[in-house]
């Protein structure tokens, strides 16, 4: 437990830190609470205990002052962190004995290993024994040295390695066990009793996974200049423990394989080939892991689309109707015609009949599991060139495959169609969204400018222009564009919907928030509304309310879609709020989606003090995307204070961890300059202890 002490200089640092978090900026991430999915949820094989015992000695009274050691004891200290965190073993404190400097007796050492284990461990359980010392060869067996070892009398005050193959071997009882030894250090024992005892640590007994430290004829290495000085074997073990071995497969948990590869690379590259780790590979559990870091899982995969449908009525009869360029049919006047089975996301919809100016191309959303009212009018008897009309059919037919090329070839198409008919309004809509997909905002600008001065009346591109300029960042005017649809069609969802995006950024949050309200009524199906309703509450201190509403955002969201991302670029800003705007996969957007999400989730959690389930959250949430330094931000704060709520000295090394990373990935965030504070105060806590 941390001391009144300790508790009191976290209580100093939660002046600061407990303050509302300052609304974001535009590197901010864009949402935040509720849960949907179990975050943290430990592996299936979890072991039902876990058990350890922790042995680091520096200083021995009987051997020389050239056979001393530095950093063994913080070495243990480091390993015993590294078990106990959360991120990490997940051991409890109370099942782990540390022997270190003079508790490292013989006696202690044979109680903890030949007495305590076997009487704790269980066969569904852990047992992790780490030794940082001496170890020594004497008659052809290896021992390793307690403090109170006299190279005079090995025999009788060192602790023999066939004895520990014992317990290991016959006396403690789990279906895991884990031995790390760092015994060989330089000056100790001569190359020829290295390999010997090497030898020794790697044969204990089949069922183990033992890693040593070095090979045959290698001394083990510590230096001052890892974190204030390690042992370089154990200073990759708790880095790989952390989570940094966890490589392939990214699974949050760091199996013995996979430490046992990261440790010896790591270690072989630092010392330049002199030091090389060892394990038996074939000698242990293939389903072994030693720690898990939840944030380190790998996300789920988008699910199959869950489809919608179109109801397509015209006004008059014979009109064929096009979804996605391909005929669907010919739909009669006062004859709905259903369109099953269309994958969420943007479509574009065309009417033609002959003799008239067709209606559209333009876009229409479809939503999951639900019915989606498409109304075609055809008014103009037909003016259009028509060679103007067949280049915009063939750019629509590239701009639809989406990457750069073929928005090239549909931007090449879409100028020609101008050309050809300098009053085609479609024309410059369609090539204001492809040079926007390539990231030419000013030639976007230009033609969603000109489409609208063509057209003062063309809805789709003053919401599509207000889109971009969201994400770029010009928000007054994205306002004056919205507004422009809302006073022709009050009804525009999506208008409505980057209406409360707009009102979020700029914090006008009852604005916002009555703007997501209308959207959601009109279409309780999108996902997207409930998303800046609940950032809005949320921003308003309104942690509660807002949870139900990103509950909504992440059910409603939960499709995969290759459509999405591709067509109508306002639906594309929406989903990424202001300067997230970003080429990808649609299972990248979906994961960035979910991140976002639960960085949301967690914040609300934090601020409502459910600290467990705020770490869950933001765990999970580091899962989709592990650079996002206001998630560690949230993620350390939650386990700082949830230590000052019980005292928990396993929380302060997660928490230490993350906010060092909001410092690591953006110094000059205001978060990172509270974090050092709080990690100055962390620390000074630590020192009491």
């Amino acid at each position: 437990m941390l001391s009144v002490f300790a508790l009191a200089g976290l209580i100093a640092a939660q002046t600061q830190t407990q303050t509302k978090t300052p609304p974001p900026d535009k590197q901010q991430r864009d949402l935040k609470l509720e849960k949907i999915e179990e975050p943290g949820t430990p592996p299936a094989n979890a072991p039902a205990h876990s058990y350890a015992v922790i042995v680091g000695l520096s200083k021995y009274p009987n051997l020389p002052a050239n056979q001393q050691l530095q950093f063994t004891e913080r070495d243990a200290q480091s390993i015993y962190t590294a078990l106990i965190s959360p991120e990490g073993g997940n051991f409890k404190v109370e099942n782990i004995k540390v022997l270190t400097g003079a508790k490292a007796t013989l006696a202690a050492i044979r109680q903890a290993i030949g007495t305590w284990l076997p009487s704790v461990a269980q066969g569904d359980d852990r047992v992790v024994i780490y030794f940082a010392g001496h170890g020594f060869l004497y008659g052809g067996k290896g021992y390793l040295a307690p403090y109170d070892f006299n190279p005079s009398q090995v025999a009788t005050s060192g602790y023999p390695m066939d004895e520990l193959g014992a317990a290991i071997g016959g006396k403690i009882h789990a279906k895991w066990k884990v031995l790390l030894t760092d015994a060989c250090h330089s000056g100790a024992i001569s190359p020829e009793d290295s390999a010997s005892l090497n030898h020794s640590l790697s044969n204990l007994n089949e069922s183990l996974f033992s890693l040593t430290a070095s090979r045959d004829r290698e001394v083990s290495y510590e230096t001052p200049d890892l974190e204030g000085g390690h042992g370089v074997f154990t200073y990759y073990v708790v880095k790989g423990l952390e989570g940094e071995a966890d490589t392939l497969p990214q699974d949050g948990k760091v199996s013995a394989d996979e430490l046992a590869e990261y440790v010896h690379t790591q270690v072989r590259d630092y010392t330049k080939g002199l030091q090389n780790p060892t394990f038996d590979r074939g000698s242990f559990d293939k389903e072994m892991w030693l720690s898990y870091i939840p944030a380190n899982a790998s996300p789920a995969t988008a699910p199959a689309p869950q489809f919608g449908s179109f109801a397509i009525t015209v006004n008059m009869d014979g009109v064929e109707v096009f979804v996605d360029g391909k005929s669907v049919g010919v739909v009669a006047k006062g004859k709905p015609f259903t369109l099953p089975g269309m994958a969420p996301g943007q479509h574009t919809v065309k009417g033609v009949r002959q003799g008239y100016e067709p209606d559209g191309p333009r876009e229409e959303t479809v939503y999951p599991g639900t019915e989606s009212t498409v109304n075609i009018k055809i008014l103009i008897p037909r003016r259009r060139d028509k060679a103007a009309e067949e280049a915009l059919d063939k750019g629509l037919a590239s701009y639809q495959k989406g990457y750069d090329q073929n928005y090239k070839k549909a931007a090449e198409l879409f100028e020609k169609a101008l050309q050809l008919d300098p009053a085609y309004s479609q024309a410059a809509y369609y090539l204001g969204l492809t040079y926007n997909a390539l990231f030419d905002e000013a030639k976007a600008q230009q033609y969603f400018k000109k489409a609208v001065e063509i057209d003062p009346d063309y809805l789709e591109a003053h919401a599509s222009y207000a889109g971009m300029l969201l994400d770029i960042g010009d928000v007054d005017e994205a306002i004056r564009q919205i507004n422009t649809v809302l006073a022709r069609q009050p009804d525009h969802a999506a208008a409505l919907t980057m209406l409360a995006q707009a009102y979020r950024f700029k914090e006008l949050y009852p604005q916002s928030i009555e703007a997501a309200r209308k959207a959601i009524r009109l279409t309780p199906k999108n996902a997207e509304p409930h998303l800046w309703l609940g950032d809005s509450l949320r921003l308003s201190g309104k942690w509660a309310d807002a949870g139900p509403e990103y509950d909504q955002y992440l059910k409603l969201s939960d499709f995969d879609s290759k459509m999405a991302g591709q067509l109508n670029y306002y639906i594309l800003g929406s989903l990424f709020g202001m300067g997230r705007k970003k080429h990808a996969a649609q299972e990248d957007i979906w994961k960035d989606l979910r991140s976002l999400a639960y960085f949301g989730i967690c914040d609300c959690q934090y601020q409502l003090k459910q600290y467990d389930s705020a770490i869950g959250s933001c765990q999970k949430s580091l899962s989709y995307y592990k650079q996002d330094p206001y998630t560690h931000y949230d993620l350390g704060l939650a386990y700082m204070h949830k230590a000052m709520a019980t005292g928990s000295l396993a929380d302060l090394d997660p928490a230490l961890r993350h906010l060092r990373q909001v410092i690591a990935i953006n110094p000059d965030l205001d978060q990172a300059k509270i974090a050092k504070q709080d990690i100055a105060n962390i620390q000074k806590a630590l020192e009491g202890q």
